[in-house]
């Protein structure tokens, strides 16, 4: 499993990368492997200010229905445009073309309250 280090993760098994204020945010590798076949992303969020681990969308895998939590407060600005037609990028390419949304962060400082990559795998067990 491949575990980025220059991203910050969460206990809910999402990564964010960050950039200025602006965040990219999509599940993990391990995330995805154990929702199966993702076939729907369901994200009503855009336009809209979310608060840390508050419920942003779901995913919607053969088995099961999972929810989304954003990593850090802050303003969906941009879903994903190629989840509408391909969900499955999100399994193929979870740090790639399968990112779920884009953010303002209200508090990038914050940032830090996150997981490193070492930290993430020692939750997964991995």
């Amino acid at each position: 499993m491949e575990f980025p280090s220059g991203l910050k993760y969460t206990k809910d098994h999402e990564w964010i990368k960050v950039v200025g204020d602006e965040a990219t945010i999509g599940i993990t590798e391990f995330a995805q492997r154990e929702l199966g076949d993702i076939v729907y992303i369901d994200i009503s969020a855009l336009g809209k200010e979310v608060a840390k681990d508050e419920v942003f969308g779901t995913v919607e895998a053969v088995k099961t229905v999972s929810d989304l939590f954003m990593p850090l407060a802050g303003t969906i600005t941009q879903l994903n445009p190629l989840l509408d037609k391909q969900p499955e990028l999100v399994n193929s390419d979870p740090y790639g073309d399968g990112w779920m949304v884009k953010a303002t962060l209200t508090d990038v400082s914050t940032l830090e309250q996150l997981l490193s990559a070492e930290a993430y795998q020692s939750l997964i067990g991995v």
